[in-house]
């Protein structure tokens, strides 16, 4: 249905989007919001990961999350000043406070969400936050066409007789247009 990237030796923003977007695919294939995330430092991929709730059973399962972890692990550090993390979708409150609190050094993701995203979506803009003490650059829309492509069909698919793995019918809509 959807097409993975190819991606030999990434050097762009657009390059790591599409590590993360392929990640997302996995999400989708795994009946999880299609979602995922990957983190690097100086040019050096630390962190590849997906959406996991339903198969971890927890809220705690966002691939934000989940890369960050594994980032700090790598590099033997929480701090993550002179990391990037690139997210098919923008981050919810939860991974926009962890991304302040992990001290990241820029976020890049392509998907804005006007309901739950902190770094500007929702009209909150975690990254810039004058009560916090951290501070990071944004982009947004970066491979945000297939990625909001990838997140429609599934909420479509969800909504319909082709419900992915794992997942029951919710007609309730959400902010991605469907």
């Amino acid at each position: 249905m959807f097409e993975r990237y190819s991606v030999e030796i990434p050097s762009s923003d657009e390059d790591w989007m599409k590590l993360a977007y392929n990640a997302a695919l996995d999400a989708f294939d795994a009946g999880e919001v299609p979602v995922g995330a990957v983190i690097i430092r100086e040019s050096q991929l630390l962190a590849v990961t997906r959406n996991g709730t339903i198969e971890n059973g927890s809220v705690l399962g966002h691939c934000e999350l989940a890369a960050l972890h594994r980032a700090a692990a790598i590099i033997g550090d929480w701090r993550l000043n002179d990391c990037t993390l690139y997210a098919t979708k923008e981050p919810c409150p939860m991974c926009s406070g962890a991304c302040v609190m992990s001290r990241i050094g820029r976020v890049v993701f392509a998907v804005g969400d006007a309901k739950m995203g902190c770094l500007g979506g929702c009209g909150c803009d975690f990254s810039k936050h004058s009560g916090f003490n951290h501070f990071f650059p944004c982009t947004s829309g970066v491979l945000e066409a297939p990625c909001r492509e990838l997140l429609q069909k599934f909420f479509q698919m969800r909504r319909s007789e082709e419900n992915p793995p794992g997942h029951r019918k919710n007609p309730k809509l959400n902010s991605y247009g469907v």
